[in-house]
């Protein structure tokens, strides 16, 4: 039974038609533009390199942080990409994951240090994280659409909503758990705001902060699949081809090389992270 009418469909519709398209419409066209340069001069490098050699370099940068077994799987995963031909689908959703991440920790590092050091700020920050991280992905569709059109730059702006709190959420916490002793004995030798922060309290912090750089990738690339709804190019769209032919292969074909590249990318990151957290 309804007891009153809140008629917010049409207020939403109403303000985004009469005012807010026509007064940022031009600048999200610019952002857009930017983003879609971006998203594409990433996809030439990495379509660019020879299989070949991507291949062993991302071998050898996986033995580095992660060791042999590490190194192992990553020539194995992406052989297996390059045998069942989707290689140049798996550099689109690469591209679009690092351009995603870079925009995420852009942002979301900034952010977090200025909720770390002002609780203020903080009290406006966290809730607008639950809010971004409740609210259903899907949703996150509507406004990418609206805003920047259908294609890769919907795919990084709804992937961006959806990732960034991670980063931000553990640059406030790690720059939060630096011990008060060091804080203390910091200042007593005469550093100021600016060193504190830059000489001691990131630096301590850089083990959290790969922690969400990591939950950001894993992030990012579960959106793989719902951005091609909206037309972002990739191993998404080869599930959701795959999906509207009822095509079994096809799909265990795209999920395995979300797999792997989830695996991979995850392995390095906490490799690098660990390898951080030992130096401290």
């Amino acid at each position: 039974m309804n007891y009153f009418e809140l008629p917010l469909e049409q207020w939403t519709n109403t303000f985004v038609d009469d005012w807010f398209l026509p007064t940022f419409g031009n600048a999200f066209d610019s952002i857009g533009a930017v983003l879609n340069a971006f998203v594409d001069l990433v996809t030439d490098v990495l379509l660019f390199v020879p299989p070949e050699l991507f291949t062993l370099l991302l071998v050898i940068l996986s033995w580095r942080v992660g060791g042999k077994g590490l190194a192992i799987f990553t020539f194995l995963g992406m052989l297996f990409i390059g045998s069942v031909d989707i290689w140049e689908e798996s550099m689109h959703t690469l591209s679009i994951v690092i351009v995603s991440t870079f925009v995420s920790l852009l942002v979301g590092i900034p952010v977090g240090i200025l909720s770390a050091m002002n609780n203020r700020v903080q009290s406006v920050v966290r809730p607008t994280l639950d809010f971004m991280q409740t609210l259903p992905s899907f949703v996150y569709l509507i406004p990418a659409v609206l805003l920047f059109g259908l294609g890769g730059v919907s795919a990084v702006i709804a992937t961006f909503i959806f990732a960034a709190p991670p980063a931000v959420r553990m640059t406030n916490l790690g720059i939060r758990h630096v011990p008060k002793e060091v804080i203390e004995a910091s200042r007593a030798f005469g550093s100021t705001s600016k060193q504190l922060l830059f000489k001691v309290q990131l630096p301590l912090a850089v083990p959290s902060i790969m922690a969400g750089v990591n939950q950001t990738i894993m992030l990012s690339l579960s959106m793989a699949v719902i951005a091609s709804m909206i037309g972002a190019p990739g191993l998404g769209a080869t599930v959701l081809q795959a999906i509207s032919r009822v095509n079994i292969g096809l799909g265990l074909v795209g999920g395995l090389g979300i797999v792997v590249l989830a695996i991979i990318l995850d392995r390095i990151t906490q490799g690098i992270g660990q390898g951080q957290n030992n130096k401290s």
